[in-house]
């Protein structure tokens, strides 16, 4: 699968502001960034970015996914952390 694929999915299923994908074609790290993850736990901003992907994770497509969740803010204040 290839990082633009992972990106454009995420688009489409999500209302976000910016989605950074970087992976060798199994193995993914997502940074998504919109206003939808204001006031979620960590968790539950994981679980939302997971969700357009499951079906890719269950026919192996994505072996493995390390996720990033931000509202707008947050990556604002953060983003320089992350190399951007």
């Amino acid at each position: 699968m290839e990082n633009s694929e992972i990106k454009d999915v995420l688009m489409d299923a999500l209302a976000l502001e910016e989605v950074h994908v970087s992976g060798d074609g199994s193995h993914f790290q997502v940074i998504a960034v919109g206003e939808l993850f204001a006031g979620m736990s960590r968790v539950k901003k994981q679980q939302t970015v997971y969700a357009p992907l499951m079906a890719f994770i269950a026919d192996n497509r994505i072996h493995a996914l390390s996720i990033k969740a931000y509202t707008p803010e947050e990556w604002q204040r953060d983003r320089k952390l992350n190399g951007f």
